[in-house]
């Protein structure tokens, strides 16, 4: 049985090219940073978990909330061939019990905020935000795309933004946890206007402060799709 089974609907992703040495220090052990186009990337992501169960057992008022994380792209090669996946810096969530099962199982680094989000359908376009609350300031996600659906092509940064199927965790300097996380290839909308009222100091400490002054790469709204999380394995 799966660990977790939910929806992941209308991921904002922004994405910024950065240093690669800056993430050195959280990539995982038995990982290294994944490329594209000889780019590192970290991204920004909003999205929706909807219809969330544990174990196939719904949580009362757990199951349905915002998520922000801070991610990065690593890979790991395993019986001759690769496997791709996302290590994050910082996940946040609205819901307390959120944050105790996920540091505590799977040793992630969430943070419990206040949060809320907002889709709007206009006639030609769609409207979603993502807000959280953080030293007394909201900080934003919002994006204006089109209606139409469109296939996110092959080889493109956004196929590899959105390709990544494991999930790995530095626990220490010599475990890492592995788990995968199945979902089918996603279509996305195309981005029309954006506006990013982040303060990366507060939401992610100094390390991160430096990212006020980027400029994304790229930002994609994909669609989404049911999800699953499971064979979660310890690598030393």
């Amino acid at each position: 049985m799966s660990f977790l089974t939910a929806k992941w609907t209308n991921l904002a992703l922004i994405n910024y090219k950065i240093d690669a040495k800056i993430l050195e220090k959280y990539v995982p052990n038995g990982t290294e940073l994944d490329f594209w186009d000889n780019k590192c990337y970290i991204s920004l992501v909003g999205f929706m978990f909807e219809d969330v169960k544990l174990l196939g057992l719904k949580i009362p008022l757990h199951t349905n909330f915002e998520e922000v994380n801070l991610r990065f792209y690593v890979k790991r090669f395993e019986e001759g061939k690769w496997k791709r996946g996302v290590v994050f810096i910082k996940e946040i969530v609205p819901k307390l019990a959120l944050k105790i099962v996920a540091n505590t199982v799977f040793k992630e680094n969430y943070e419990t905020l206040p949060m809320k989000h907002k889709m709007i359908e206009n006639e030609n376009t769609f409207n979603f935000t993502y807000e959280w609350k953080k030293e007394q300031k909201w900080h934003s996600i919002a994006l204006e795309t089109e209606k139409k659906l469109i296939k996110i092509e092959e080889n493109s940064e956004a196929q590899f933004i959105t390709e990544h199927y494991f999930g790995y965790t530095k626990v220490n300097h010599t475990k890492t946890f592995e788990y995968e996380v199945k979902h089918p290839i996603w279509k996305q909308y195309n981005v029309l206007n954006s506006k990013i009222d982040v303060d990366f100091k507060a939401t992610y400490g100094d390390e991160f402060a430096f990212m006020k002054d980027l400029i994304p790469t790229s930002i994609i709204l994909a669609k989404g799709s049911k999800v699953s999380v499971e064979n979660k394995i310890k690598i030393k």
